[in-house]
C-alpha cells in the first residue's frame, strides 16, 4: 500500500503539456520541466497515449500533446492508465505457512481493501485535472 508516484508524475507531465498547448513537447523537455527520469517518463507517456489522454507526433517538430481538454480528464482515468496495481494491494501468496488465522486475516484485509478501493475510485472519478491544477496554482 503506497501512494502512486506514477499518478503524481503523470499529472505533472499533463500540467506541463496543458501549459504549453498547442505546442508539442518532447519527453526530454517534459522530463526536465518536472525533474524526472526521461526514460521512465516515456513509459508513462506511452501509457497515456494508449489511453488517448495524450497524443504523440513524430518528426523534428513532433512531441507530445494533450488529446483532450483538462476539464475532461479525471484522476481515475489517469490512474488507470499508468498503474496496473490497485491502490490497496495485498499479496496473500507471501505467507509461507498458511494457518487458519492467516487465511482469515488475509480474507478480512482483502475485503477491506476492496471496499476502500471502490471509495478511492469513486473519489478520483469526481476530480478533474483542471481542478487539481487550479488547486495547486492557488495554494
Amino acid at each position: 500500500m503506497s501512494a502512486s508516484n506514477k499518478l503524481s508524475t503523470a499529472v505533472k507531465a499533463l500540467y506541463f503539456l496543458a501549459e504549453s498547448y498547442p505546442n508539442p513537447k518532447s519527453s526530454k523537455e517534459i522530463a526536465e520541466s518536472i525533474a524526472y527520469n526521461p526514460s521512465k517518463l516515456r513509459k508513462i507517456l506511452s501509457y497515456l497515449c494508449k489511453s488517448k489522454i495524450v497524443e504523440s507526433t513524430r518528426g523534428k517538430a513532433g512531441g507530445f500533446l494533450l488529446a483532450k481538454p483538462i476539464d475532461r480528464i479525471n484522476l481515475q482515468e489517469i490512474y488507470c492508465s499508468v498503474e496496473f496495481r490497485k491502490a490497496f494491494y495485498l499479496d496473500v501468496n507471501r505467507s509461507k505457512k498458511k494457518s487458519d488465522y492467516t487465511h482469515k486475516f488475509n480474507n478480512y484485509f482483502l475485503n477491506l481493501f476492496s471496499e476502500v478501493q471502490v471509495e478511492i475510485e469513486k473519489k478520483m472519478s469526481g476530480i478533474i485535472l483542471a481542478d487539481v491544477i487550479e488547486e495547486v496554482k492557488t495554494h
